[in-house]
């Protein structure tokens, strides 16, 4: 099986892929650990109405990221950070007020806003070049906020420190270098193949979060068995489960699924 198969014209529309991105995320079922149309996976405080009420609330926003980029296009990349930030709070205020407080889509905002900035930045863009640029303006992010700082607050930096892992920040400074390596693969084979590719390579900190390393392996050896015996939606129906049982979310993977969304519907070169 390979799972739910969409089709999408190749555009340079980031804001309408990015809010695109996020329902086709959501709508995916089943989605092993994940809130689905199913059930809510790993996941007591959120559900599939409240991720609708999220991205009602933030899609918006999208728009507003690439506006900001154009505006800023003149600046050097290095500078850009500083400039995107507080509309990345706002976005993430405006999500918190729609869920009550939960957190839904922020590692979805730090990357769609990212790319939605990037594409305002640069207009005509190819994936390299958008993911280039995504790279640029976080060049150095991951030393600064993660291996700069002696009293280990958060739980990124605590896995820094421990594991050397980068969590989203990486991800954004090596300018999605995992959803750029599972892409050629995956070939529009439908957004199940797509996930479970993802989750047999990223370096999930939300996994690690909720399982240490021995969770994060787990998920990576399950998604790699099932790539290489074949799967039905059984087959993620019973992975589900083992996940549920094992309180275990990949949402660092269903937010770089989101990205790949984004990034499939993008021309590969100029």
């Amino acid at each position: 099986m390979t799972g739910f198969i969409a089709t999408k014209p190749c555009t340079s529309d980031v804001p309408a892929l990015a809010e695109e991105a996020l329902w086709q995320e959501l709508d995916l079922t089943p989605k092993p650990g994940l809130v689905d149309k199913f059930n809510n996976g790993a996941h007591r405080d959120m559900d599939h109405r409240l991720f609708e009420c999220s991205i009602l609330a933030i899609t918006p926003w999208f728009r507003r990221f690439a506006e900001l980029g154009e505006s800023y296009a003149h600046l050097p990349a290095n500078q850009q950070l500083r400039l995107i930030r507080p509309m990345g709070m706002a976005c993430e205020q405006a999500m918190y007020a729609a869920t009550d407080g939960v957190n839904t889509h922020k590692g979805g905002i730090f990357a769609l806003g990212l790319l939605c900035f990037a594409a305002g930045r640069l207009g005509e863009m190819s994936q390299a070049s958008l993911c280039d640029e995504v790279s640029a303006i976080c060049h150095g992010l991951v030393a600064r906020e993660l291996g700069g700082r002696r009293l280990q607050a958060t739980a990124g930096e605590r896995q820094f420190h421990q594991f050397g892992l980068t969590g989203a920040r990486g991800e954004a400074e090596s300018g999605f270098a995992t959803v750029r390596r599972v892409l050629p693969g995956w070939n529009g084979r439908g957004l199940h193949t797509l996930l479970l590719r993802l989750m047999a390579v990223n370096p999930d900190s939300n996994l690690v979060s909720r399982g240490g390393m021995a969770g994060l392996r787990y998920v990576q050896g399950y998604a790699q068995q099932l790539l290489a015996q074949g799967w039905d939606e059984q087959d993620l129906i019973m992975m589900d489960d083992a996940f549920i049982a094992r309180n275990l979310s990949p949402g660092g993977s269903a937010d770089l699924l989101s990205v790949g969304w984004v990034l499939s519907g993008i021309t590969p070169s100029p």
